[in-house]
């Protein structure tokens, strides 16, 4: 499981110019999974980005996790985490795992942080063509991974 983390002052996700999802101060969560994910992968997955100290305390040193900030998540699926460019011009995307698996574990991941994450927790459209539009607070942007 590979997530980009993106700390945000804003973010949202438009399907065919309708939002499905928009959040304030939070995350912005790009996720991928591969064949062989499982329950372990998104429970460490989801207490890591719960737990992230990267908001600005008052002395601006990152030390502050988002329940401190009552800070948001949008999550939106990627499968292109896991393109390998290593050989020719276009992507392989064989890593990624196919609709069928990586459609349960982000709904199960995306679950578990709406029952644990302090605010709010919005959506894209697995499978769909997204735009996503953010304004990247610092920058601060993170890539974790899960194997």
């Amino acid at each position: 499981m590979r997530v980009v983390l993106q700390r945000v002052a804003r973010a949202r996700v438009t399907v065919s110019g309708e939002p499905t999802g928009e959040i304030g101060r939070g995350h912005l969560l790009l996720v991928g999974f591969r064949d062989g994910d499982g329950d372990t992968q998104i429970e460490w997955m989801a207490d890591k980005v719960l737990g992230l100290r990267v908001f600005g305390d008052a002395d601006g040193k990152m030390n502050l996790a988002l329940d401190e900030v009552g800070g948001d998540l949008l999550v939106v699926s990627q499968f292109t985490l896991y393109g390998d460019t290593r050989k020719g011009r276009r992507p392989s995307f064989v890593e990624a795992a196919p609709p069928e698996v990586a459609i349960p574990l982000y709904e199960r991941f995306v679950g578990l942080l709406r029952e644990r994450a302090p605010g709010r927790v919005e959506t894209g459209e697995f499978g769909a063509m997204m735009q996503v539009e953010l304004v990247n607070d610092g920058p601060v942007t993170l890539v974790l991974e899960r194997n």
